[in-house]
């Protein structure tokens, strides 16, 4: 399940996609059009721009705008920056983690496969597709 953090961090980047701006976008209008808490997504957006999302700027003309076009942004790389990993299991989160039951794990084979299919799902959807382009 997907905590609130990493669903508002999407749909902060629906807000600015569907902006069509090359200017800053102020955080209390998004907000506002996203019915969430100026505070919460003060939090958020910060995150945002540390893991190289969207670009901040402060002041009088400042907010928040995407760094790339929607075309090149994955569903995948938004959730993954606010949520952690997909993984379901440590092993696979972890390429440095040693299970002892690696061998003869009876489930690894499963969570792969669940993992692959969540990975490819989330990272083949380009947030361009959720705002209609």
């Amino acid at each position: 399940m997907f905590s609130t953090k990493g669903r508002y961090a999407l749909r902060v980047m629906i807000d600015l996609a569907q902006q069509h701006s090359e200017e800053f976008i102020p955080l209390k209008d998004i907000a506002e059009r996203q019915y969430i808490s100026k505070k919460y997504l003060e939090i958020i957006a910060k995150e945002m721009v540390k893991g190289g999302l969207i670009i901040g700027a402060s002041g009088k003309h400042g907010g928040y705008k995407l760094k790339k076009d929607p075309s090149e942004y994955s569903v995948g790389e938004i959730i993954e920056l606010m949520e952690g990993p997909m993984a379901p299991v440590a092993c696979l989160a972890d390429p440095e983690y040693e299970c002892n039951r690696k061998g003869k794990c009876k489930t690894l084979p499963m969570w792969t496969e669940f993992y692959n299919l969540e990975r490819d799902f989330f990272y083949g959807k380009k947030l361009s597709e959720l705002i209609g382009e």
